[in-house]
């Protein structure tokens, strides 16, 4: 018998989903986001906005993409109403902790990864990291430099200045 998300993940393949719209977030994710959140709006000045929960991100050519925690200028918010449609003003930064979509039926996994952090840096994100947790490791992309792989015990920088290990901030080790 076909459960709930078996069925979601077909409607992925036939083209009638998005891989966001799949599942929803594990307890590590959720712990994850959770953790980040709280530490950015405790470091970060007023200049800056956080917002989660899968904020949609509208980009010129109709497509869009979600995102775990995404940091914005709060200048760039400005004059923009708050209602229930996806933004259209590319973050600072965007922080995504694995994918809630089931990548097993997907023959090129990475080939998801590399594809949404490229489009998000083509919308303008100036820095793209994934949180992977079965690995425990973390990549950051910025656009014209190389990426980046590190482990969850690497100090890393979140934003300008503001860095973090997440191993610590999770309280791992």
């Amino acid at each position: 018998m076909e459960n709930h998300f078996t069925i979601r993940g077909k409607d992925y393949l036939k083209g009638e989903k998005q891989l966001e719209e799949l599942t929803g977030s594990r307890y590590l994710q959720s712990f994850i986001i959770t953790k980040l959140v709280y530490f950015l709006m405790s470091n970060l000045s007023e200049k800056y906005q956080v917002l989660t929960n899968e904020v949609g991100l509208q980009f010129k050519d109709k497509g869009w993409r979600a995102a775990d925690i995404a940091i914005l200028e709060t200048e760039k918010l400005k004059g923009i109403e708050k209602n229930n449609k996806y933004l259209n003003v590319p973050p600072k930064v965007v922080i995504e902790i694995d994918t809630k979509a089931e990548l097993e039926d997907i023959k090129d996994s990475l080939g998801y990864f590399y594809k949404k952090t490229d489009e998000l840096l083509t919308f303008g994100v100036e820095r793209v990291i994934w949180i992977f947790t079965d690995s425990e490791k973390i990549m950051i992309a910025e656009k014209l430099e190389n990426w980046q792989l590190l482990s969850w015990s690497k100090e890393i920088e979140l934003i300008e200045g503001i860095k973090v290990e997440l191993a610590s901030l999770i309280d791992l080790e």
